[in-house]
């Protein structure tokens, strides 16, 4: 990396505040591709396929889907393996990793969907409401 792209990037330095901010911003990535989190919850049963992933998310483009399996293998939620047949078979699987925030964050955030998300609809609906 050139002193230019460090310089860019204040995570490279990091000075005593800065190491929480870029935790939390990796972090926060992982949630913020809308598509990710149902990659991964897709694959919270088991190993799957390209087209049996589309087929169980739903509305997926496969330029998306492959643009999200990237993601997730370079953060190290998934596994990819290929297997030496005809036709070529590749699957994809949560690594110890993804299972932990499958399990964890993101079933947290499923519990507080579960129990908000009327809530934090009708509020939305009625702050569109005032503004027409």
């Amino acid at each position: 990396m050139s002193d230019p792209d460090r310089r860019a990037d204040p995570c490279i330095h990091e000075p005593a505040g800065l190491v929480v901010d870029c935790q939390v911003r990796a972090v926060t990535e992982l949630i913020s591709h809308v598509w990710d989190p149902l990659v991964l919850l897709a694959l919270r049963l088991g190993p799957r396929r390209r087209r049996e992933l589309r087929a169980a998310i739903g509305g997926i483009s496969d330029k998306v889907l492959t643009e999200a399996l990237q993601r997730l293998l370079d953060s190290g939620l998934i596994a990819r393996h290929s297997y030496a047949e005809a036709p070529p078979r590749v699957d994809y699987e949560l690594t110890s990793l993804g299972e932990s925030f499958v399990r964890g964050p993101l079933q947290a955030l499923g519990d507080w969907i579960s129990d908000h998300a009327q809530e934090l609809l009708d509020a939305q609906e009625r702050a569109a409401a005032a503004v027409r």
